[in-house]
């Protein structure tokens, strides 16, 4: 047999992002400036918000919104139990307990109705994950905190103003991903996306904040505010600094380190500018996934419909039927025949982090039901057709294999 290795993620490098960053290696400014500051106004255009403030990863991107939102001791956050831990772990450290909500028996998003039931007097922020990029019902989360006005306890005026939950979506996968029309970004009151090494869009590291204008406070003090938060709460920016006599500042809280260098950001805006035709090449790969797959017995999550269009990060495929073991196997196999699959993800309560804090998956048993089958096929721009056709050839005798026995 001859073997072909596809690995599960191989980034879409061009010449156009080499030489982005050898322009700003050889400009003599590679740390935050007016590169990063270019990105950031070319994520707002593209996603129709007013701006965008650039981090060095979706975390710290989360968790300073969460600084800059007041949630801290005494908060209540919701999350899905079916995420990575990131959604998670900024809860606890800003101070606040995180409470874990299943998934909805039929959809990997969590089950709004127990999410409902779940809000109190101390439910300040609901974090909604757009998993694998699609985007998730915000209308039926709005819906939710509205009907629960009553309950909310402000703190700050961000939260004054907003006068409910708050609602903080995880967009990590989902750039360029759209429902009823709207972009990721533009829909939930803030969103927190990445540029990891394996997201659609790159920058190596890093991620960034945008957010819905509201009334009586205005998106530039939102940035600044987050600027200060990102930058050890000082008056100045490296850039600023370096202009003229203009080197004095102030460090007005000690705050945080989490800015995104001209570097990356060179990176992420050559990527950007290629976008539309790698978000058509992954979607070139998952109608042919569909299409090979569609009479073997297995399932997978549907990356469009009538209200909605995925940027299509990932292609979650569920072996009818299989247990994890059978599941694992099933991965073992591919990885001979040099197929590289992964799992997204092992649900919150199933991590040890989570368990020691009481969070047991016996609890959770649509998001077990979810993960215990699944498995994540190799999805990236940069797959060759050949890369494609062996993948889709290689899972096909798999699974007849598998469904014999």
């Amino acid at each position: 047999m001859n073997i072909h290795h596809v690995p599960f993620y191989k980034p879409d490098i061009s010449q156009k992002e080499i030489d982005a960053v050898e322009a700003v290696l050889r400009s003599g400014w590679i740390t935050t400036g007016t590169v990063t500051k270019q990105f950031e106004h070319a994520l707002a255009e593209y996603t129709g918000t007013s701006r965008f403030a650039a981090m060095n990863a979706q975390t710290n991107a989360a968790e300073l919104c969460m600084r800059l939102l007041d949630i801290g001791p005494g908060d209540e956050v919701i999350v899905p139990a079916y995420t990575y831990s990131a959604s998670c772990s900024i809860i606890y450290h800003v101070g606040a307990t995180p409470v874990i909500i299943d998934s909805n028996p039929n959809s990997f998003e969590m089950d709004y109705d127990k999410m409902a039931e779940a809000i109190t007097e101390r439910t300040k922020m609901i974090v909604p994950v757009d998993l694998a990029g699609v985007v998730c019902e915000y209308e039926a989360i709005f819906d939710v905190v509205e009907s629960k006005r009553h309950l909310f306890r402000p703190t700050g005026d961000i939260q004054e103003k907003l006068g409910r939950v708050i609602v903080m979506a995880d967009t990590a996968h989902s750039l360029g991903a759209r429902r009823h029309g709207m972009m990721a970004g533009a829909i939930a009151d803030f969103s927190n996306f990445s540029f990891h090494a394996v997201k659609n869009l790159t920058t190596g590291e890093g991620g960034a904040t945008t957010w819905r204008s509201l009334d009586g406070i205005s998106d530039d003090d939102i940035y600044r505010s987050l600027m200060l938060l990102s930058l050890h709460g000082q008056t100045k920016d490296a850039l600023a600094k370096a202009v003229g006599s203009s080197w004095e500042y102030d460090i007005v809280e000690p705050f945080y380190k989490a800015n995104l260098t001209d570097i990356a950001s060179a990176l992420g805006l050559a990527q950007l500018n290629r976008y539309p035709a790698m978000l058509a090449r992954r979607k070139e790969i998952v109608d042919y996934y569909c299409q090979r797959f569609e009479n073997l017995d297995v399932t997978w999550l549907e990356h469009s419909g009538d209200e909605f269009e995925s940027s299509r990060h990932l292609f979650l495929l569920n072996l009818t039927g299989k247990n994890e073991k059978e599941r694992n196997n099933f991965i073992d196999q591919a990885a001979e025949r040099g197929v590289m699959l992964n799992v997204h993800f092992k649900p919150l309560p199933m991590l040890s982090a989570y368990r020691k804090r009481g969070f047991y998956i016996e609890d959770y048993p649509s998001a077990y039901d979810h993960y215990r089958d699944v498995v994540s096929l190799p999805l990236y721009s940069s797959m060759t057709d050949y890369d494609v056709e062996y993948v889709v050839d290689t899972l096909t005798d798999l699974l007849h294999k598998i469904n014999k026995t």
